[in-house]
This record gives structure tokens, sequence and C-alpha cells, in this order.
């Protein structure tokens, strides 16, 4: 225990405390410690909550995205079918009108 000591040997002697006794002032420390170390654990798990919204909503911006892309490609190749079915429609009835 680095506070333990008495009379010369006591580490904190050249110090003078608000409450008189030296142990008043450690539970005051301690109970600070403990405080201080349950703030650091909230604020930890806080910034981990955030960090894990951060990368889940990247990761569905980049599916969403693929998503955007795999529509549209069966999208233009639904319209291109369909203009290919027209052109084939109209020629079609060209050669039947010329023979």
């Amino acid at each position: 225990n680095p506070f333990a000591g008495e009379g010369e040997e006591e580490p904190l002697l050249a110090y003078e405390f608000e409450p008189d006794t030296k142990s008043e002032v450690l539970v005051d420390l301690q109970e600070y410690l403990l405080t201080s170390e349950i703030y650091h654990s909230f604020m930890d798990g806080a910034a981990a909550e955030q960090s894990s919204r951060m990368t889940a909503m990247e990761n569905a911006s980049k599916n969403a995205g693929e998503m955007i892309d795999s529509l549209t490609l069966q999208y233009n190749r639904a319209r291109q079918a369909r203009i290919t079915t027209e052109l084939i429609e109209i020629i079609s009835g060209a050669s039947a009108l010329e023979g």
C-alpha cells in the first residue's frame, strides 16, 4: 500500500489535508476513483455504440448502392428488350408489306 506508514515514514506528511484525517481524504479519493472508472466505462460504451452505428450505416449505404446498380441494370435490360421487340415488329411489318 503506497499510503501506509506512520510517523516519519508517513508518505503524505508534508501535505495539509482539509479534513484532518488522512483516512477521510483517502476515502474521498477512493470514491472519486470509483466514479471516474464508472464514468470512463459509460463513455467507452457510448463511443463503441456510436462506432457500431457508423459502421452499420456505412454498410447499409454500400448495400443500397449495390441494389440501385442491380435494379438499374435490370431496368435497362428490360427496356432494351422492349425496344428490340418493337424494332423486330416494325421490320417484320415492313417485310410483310414488301413481300
